[in-house]
Parts: structure tokens; C-alpha cells; sequence
């Protein structure tokens, strides 16, 4: 009889195993752990170093330009100051107001100031204003106040506080208040009035103002002094 050869033990494989080796790995799904590229490195240590630079460079520029443009000095703003009367208010400072009568004749006002209660508000209070009236003949109107009021709709012109009214014939009257009426070239006034021309003085009470300065008139109690006109031989 031949002898009976017991089987060779094979040693076992898990599951796990035997999956892993059946599974295959595919090639174009494998990926390699990030390397950083020393160029990149290099590029953000530099920038690093840049930026603050450039910042840097910028506030000096900013602090330098003044003295580097001479121009620019000129435009710097200096400080203000603002109070809480100016924040219910509106107030400009240097107004220029141009409009027409009712002849298209053109007129300007300009102050040192101008306050307005609300910026839909038909008066504007005014500092030394001043007013320049211009005539179709080519004659000027020309008038001054410490202060006055503006109403812009009825366009008429409140002055107080030495009161003075000068034509370019050389007519001029001084009172403590006027009403001016720049629609129809107006103005009136009933405080005492002193005026004088190139031959005439005179005093009053009040005193009205027609046809743009072609009519002056006194009220009240006045006085009227002319000076006849000498002739040299």
C-alpha cells in the first residue's frame, strides 16, 4: 500500500484581504501629497516686504504733496467750526444772488453772510449786504446795509443800519432803513433821510424813490437846498 500524503495547510486570508486584492487601484486617481514650488515662496516673502512698503510711501506722499505743489497749498482747507446754531440753520457765507425786474433789467445782491431758517424758507437774513442795480441806459443803482432781510419771492429787500442808496448821476441818500423793491425798481423809507445830488441837499422824514432812481421825493417835514450852478469866465 502507498502512503496517504495529509493536505498542506494553506494559512488563511481574511475577508478584508482577500477584497483588498481583488480590488485594483486605478493609476488616474492616485494623487501625490502638494509640494510648495519655491518660486511661490519667494513671491510671497516678497510681497510681504512691498506692501507695507507701498503704504508707507503713500502717507509720506499724502503728507509731502502740500510742500511738493505749490498749488496745492493754496487749496488746503483750514478748520471749521461748527455750532449747533449752524445745524438748525443753513448759512452760506459770501451769497451771490442775480435776478431781473419786472424790465429785465438785472440786478445782483451779495453779503458776508447769509443766514436761512430751512432750505424751503422764502426769507434769507443777510450780513452788510450790498445790492448793484443795473439800468437800460447804462446808469447803476447801487445800495448798502449792516444788515437786511431777503424775500426771495416777492423779491423785495429789507435794509437797516446805515441805509445807503447811490446813483451814477451822483445822487446818494443815507437813512437807518429802506424797503427795497427790486421788481419795480422802488424803494422807500420813513425813518430821517439825508440826501445830496450834484446841486441839491436835502433833509426829511422819509423819503420815496421812483422809476428806478429817476424820481426822489422827501416826506415829512424837509428841507431842500439848491445850489444855483456858477459859471467861470
Amino acid at each position: 500500500m502507498r502512503p496517504v500524503r495529509a493536505p498542506i495547510a494553506q494559512p488563511r486570508r481574511s475577508a478584508r484581504a482577500a477584497t483588498a486584492e481583488g480590488r485594483r487601484i486605478d493609476p488616474t486617481t492616485w494623487t501625490s501629497p502638494r509640494r510648495i514650488s519655491p518660486t511661490r515662496t519667494q513671491v510671497v516673502s516678497f510681497l510681504k516686504l512691498l506692501l507695507p512698503a507701498v503704504a508707507v510711501a503713500l502717507v509720506a506722499l499724502i503728507l509731502l504733496w502740500p510742500q511738493l505743489n505749490p498749488l496745492a497749498q493754496g487749496l488746503r482747507l483750514g478748520p471749521v467750526t461748527v455750532g449747533f446754531e449752524d445745524l438748525e440753520n443753513l448759512r452760506v457765507v459770501s451769497p451771490r444772488y442775480v435776478g431781473s425786474d419786472s424790465e429785465n433789467q438785472p440786478y445782483t445782491i451779495t453779503a458776508e453772510q447769509a443766514t436761512q431758517a430751512s432750505g424751503n424758507s422764502d426769507v434769507t437774513d443777510l450780513v452788510k449786504p450790498k445790492g448793484d442795480i443795473m439800468l437800460k441806459g447804462g446808469d447803476r443803482v447801487a445800495l448798502s446795509a449792516q444788515t437786511g432781510t431777503y424775500h426771495k419771492e416777492k423779491r423785495i429787500l429789507d435794509l437797516e443800519g446805515n441805509v445807503n442808496l447811490f446813483h451814477d448821476d451822483g445822487y446818494e441818500i443815507t437813512t437807518s432803513r429802506a424797503k427795497i423793491d427790486l421788481a419795480n425798481g422802488s424803494a422807500a423809507g420813513d425813518d430821517p433821510v439825508i440826501g445830496q445830488g450834484p446841486d441839491v441837499e436835502m433833509r426829511g422824514q422819509g423819503f420815496r424813490v421812483y422809476d428806478r432812481g429817476n424820481r426822489i421825493i422827501v416826506t415829512g417835514q424837509s428841507k431842500l437846498v439848491i445850489h444855483q450852478a456858477t459859471t467861470e469866465r
